[in-house]
């Protein structure tokens, strides 16, 4: 089977890291990967911020955990590295194309041993005046918002098996 074509089956979502960095050679392909995804009519309007201090990934997890319910979770399952994937919300393909740029980011890092998983609640975190006042911060304007979080680490342990397909997943009237 085709290399590309056996990473895409075999990737899975991990939920459990090891402490170690992202090796900066590999962010660095992963990122580059991520800007090269599709997007309509070229306008390439994702921003992706990365987030590797311990102190404001805890940040970001908090305010995704508060708004998932469970104030004292950690959604980012201990993931040393952190890609806050951004959308322009004046561009009307802005969602389906961050969409496209996480599962490049995720694919990517598979292709290189790097576990990942596409965390959610992003778009409330950025349309709150918390998430406002980061986007500030980082100097980003404020019509961005959020697609997703990428987080990526090294897997401890293994990740889910793949659920079986579905038999009605492919349709051919």
């Amino acid at each position: 089977m085709n290399e590309v074509i056996q990473c895409l089956i075999e990737r899975r979502s991990c939920r459990k890291y090891l402490p170690k960095q992202v090796e900066e050679e590999a962010l660095q392909q992963i990122l580059l990967a991520g800007t090269y995804a599709a997007s309509g009519m070229a306008r390439q309007p994702v921003k992706i911020v990365v987030l590797q201090d311990p102190k404001e990934i805890a940040e970001l997890e908090a305010m995704n955990a508060a708004i998932m319910g469970n104030a004292d979770g950690h959604p980012f399952y201990g993931a040393p590295t952190v890609c806050v994937v951004l959308y322009d919300t004046e561009v009307y393909t802005g969602l389906e194309d961050a969409s496209l740029v996480m599962g490049n980011l995720m694919n990517a890092a598979h292709a290189l041993g790097v576990a990942s998983c596409w965390i959610h609640r992003a778009k409330q975190e950025f349309d709150s005046e918390a998430g406002k006042a980061l986007l500030r911060k980082w100097g980003i304007e404020e019509k961005y918002t959020g697609c997703g979080h990428c987080i990526l680490g090294y897997a401890d342990g293994p990740c889910r098996p793949a659920t079986p397909r579905k038999a009605d997943f492919i349709h051919r009237p």
